[in-house]
């Protein structure tokens, strides 16, 4: 087995896709270990699946005319199943792939000590979906180019992150959203606004806080970053933080939280308290999931479409599957803020 690819091309040469046998060739192994590899089988030594793996990146992969096509499946990766978020998407991606005769495969690539991220992909790769839609998930460069060289179409929904590789992503106007949110309380005569964040190297949550300020700033109100905590999108954050918050010597009299789980920690910390929601305290949540609407006072909150969302980057999969050019490679949906009971103007001191 060699460490290199000692029948390289120069740089800048242009190079042609290896099928099974020439890659065996240059990286010294068996066909049949190439297969694996390209297969995505685990029982690889990591050191031969990297010389495999290097070989694809540079080269590219040519799949041998006689081998089966991509199976009648979308695959969805989460980076957990956790609450109504993923029920919602994978809604929206099943009402497409049944227009299409495809089922809907799901899996999680949540990282730990074990790399479960690799079991994943593996797992993909000897699926071969027609097509992955990669759900809030931070995939590496590698498991993108992994995909890509095994002709998989990958759409992005909602990524944590900018993926260095041009795929196509599905989002919505989070900026627009925050901004719409904090707007809302400024009109109602807040103006200790404080902000419970998402993740910090969340896409989503960096541009609803942006939001967040930008509407401050538009109407000329400072930004205290005492009221401005950072989360995670869970609800026991979103109490601690609050909790946090109404104990300052001028305390907020709204918060804005980054999405509604954030917003269930804020309610409860507000109960604590004995404050009442929005007679002492105003909330604003953000992608009006259930049990948004059932709150009590119903949250008022800023949709996010994350159904139609779902059946977009669907759409895009499958219309790459089909060897058709995508109109856009970057959709945005509108988020739409949903007034309910949780806001009032805050109480003359």
């Amino acid at each position: 087995m060699t460490s290199a690819d000692t029948n390289a091309p120069a740089d800048g040469a242009p190079t042609r896709p290896l099928t099974t046998a020439q890659l065996a060739e240059r990286a010294g192994v068996s066909i049949a270990t190439v297969s694996k590899v390209v297969n995505g089988r685990a029982e690889v030594a990591a050191e031969t699946r990297e010389i495999v793996e290097a070989l694809i990146r540079r080269h590219g992969y040519r799949r041998q005319k006689k081998a089966s096509g991509p199976a009648p499946m979308l695959e969805l990766i989460f980076h957990e199943l956790a609450g109504p978020y993923p029920a919602e998407i994978v809604k929206g991606v099943q009402r497409v792939a049944w227009e299409h005769s495809l089922a809907v495969a799901v899996a999680v690539a949540e990282p730990g000590p074990q790399s479960p991220r690799q079991s994943w992909i593996e797992s993909v790769l000897a699926r071969r979906p027609t097509g992955v839609i990669a759900v809030f998930s931070a995939l590496t460069d590698a498991q993108v180019t992994q995909l890509h060289t095994r002709d998989i179409p990958l759409v992005l929904l909602d990524p944590v992150q900018d993926s260095t590789q041009d795929c196509p992503v599905v989002g919505a106007s989070n900026w627009s959203g925050g901004m719409s949110a904090t707007r809302h309380l400024l009109d109602l005569g807040h103006r200790r606004i404080a902000a419970i964040t998402g993740p910090p190297h969340s896409l989503a949550s960096r541009a609803r806080l942006d939001g967040y300020r930008a509407a401050l700033d538009m109407h000329g109100a400072p930004v205290d970053d005492a009221l401005v905590r950072v989360g995670d999108f869970y609800a026991e954050t979103g109490l601690a933080h609050t909790r946090d918050l109404l104990r300052l010597p001028d305390p907020p009299t709204a918060v804005v939280a980054c999405n509604d789980g954030t917003a269930l920690g804020v309610y409860r910390a507000a109960a604590e308290a004995g404050l009442r929601v929005p007679d002492d305290l105003s909330v604003v949540g953000f992608d009006d999931l259930f049990p948004s609407s059932w709150l009590t006072p119903p949250l008022t909150t800023v949709r996010q479409p994350l159904t139609e969302m779902a059946a977009t980057a669907a759409t895009m999969a499958i219309t790459v599957a089909q060897g058709n050019p995508l109109a856009q490679k970057r959709v945005e949906l509108t988020t739409e803020l949903v007034v309910r009971g949780s806001t009032s103007a805050p109480t003359a001191p």
